[in-house]
């Protein structure tokens, strides 16, 4: 249960309950980490728009790659509700459970592209060692065939998920298997 009051789906009314029902027509249903702001609703729908436009948006990150992100973020805070959520959709992608639970407990154990894994670990630093960034960690993955936008979004994504892990963590928000599955990836 969360460490604060959240009004759910059948409670909801008036502008919680409108936001409650866009956000299950794009998304597929309603996730805990949408509605612990419902105290808050407008929050919600912030949180929602910068959600689509960073992880939907078209870019050369492909959305296999920015869920990956999200893991390994979630991973170095270890927010369980977020590793489990972008597993899930990683697995969407992947198909192959083996290959992601050796991802989750070590991104750098698969075997990936180069560009891919420079990004990772981009990603990864900026998450544990932020004030260690430096123009040479830039320089890696512009040499790796990543331009300035994508670094941008790159750089959003992390900020993003280090920001939800934080609310996650912080306000108790729970998973179960059921709430980890069926959303629209």
């Amino acid at each position: 249960m969360a460490f604060i009051k959240v009004i759910d789906q059948e409670n909801a009314e008036g502008e919680l309950k409108e936001i409650y029902d866009e956000i299950i027509s794009t998304r597929g249903k309603l996730s805990n980490i949408m509605s612990i702001h419902s105290l808050y609703p407008d929050s919600m729908i912030k949180h929602m728009d910068l959600y689509k436009s960073l992880m939907f948006g078209k870019s050369n990150l492909s959305r296999e790659l920015k869920e990956m992100i999200a893991v390994v973020v979630s991973k170095a805070n270890k927010c369980d509700y977020c590793i489990n959520h972008h597993a899930e959709a990683v697995k969407f992608y992947w198909k192959d459970e083996e290959k992601l639970n050796r991802f989750i407990d070590d991104f750098r154990s698969i075997d990936a592209e180069e560009n891919i894994s420079v990004l990772l670990e981009y990603s990864h630093k900026l998450t544990v060692e932020a004030h260690k960034i430096t123009q040479s960690d830039v320089d890696v993955l512009k040499s790796n065939g990543w331009n300035d936008e994508d670094i941008l979004l790159a750089n959003m994504i992390v900020s993003y998920f280090n920001f939800v892990n934080r609310i996650a963590l912080g306000l108790g928000v729970e998973f179960s298997e059921e709430e980890v599955k069926g959303y629209k990836y």
